[in-house]
């Protein structure tokens, strides 16, 4: 049973860059699609940023190009460079992860392919 924690969450001002964490324990580390999912106020959480062996990724057009999604093997943790940050991006950020055996492109960001959940890490965007 794979445990996954988040942190690196905060406040930052509009415009301004936060990292983000994701500590996978508890398991092998055997081949995992990995993803960070945002949860505004009161809405459903949506995927934004999947990864797959380190190397294939697959963005939500809301973070293509601020947001990159990356991924240390040798420390089991998959990071979240979120720059050129609004307001539309404060919230609640979970990661996810779920065995894979092969690239799954855009199906990474959807959040039926999860079960393995983290707690999430509070971002909060002020002007």
């Amino acid at each position: 049973q794979v445990q996954l924690v988040e942190s690196g969450g905060g406040s930052v001002q509009t415009g301004g860059s936060l990292r983000l964490s994701c500590v996978a324990s508890g398991a092998p580390s055997n081949r995992r699609c990995m993803a960070w999912f945002h949860q505004a106020p009161g809405q459903e959480r949506d995927g934004i940023a999947y990864i797959f062996d380190g190397v294939s990724t697959w963005y939500d057009k809301r973070v293509k190009g601020r947001f990159v999604i990356s991924q240390d093997n040798a420390k089991n943790t998959v990071y979240l460079q979120m720059d050129g940050m609004t307001a539309e991006d404060e919230g609640l950020y979970l990661c996810a992860a779920a065995p894979c055996t092969h690239d799954i492109g855009s199906w990474g960001i959807l959040r039926g392919m999860y079960r393995t959940w983290g707690q999430g890490t509070q971002v909060t965007v002020s002007s």
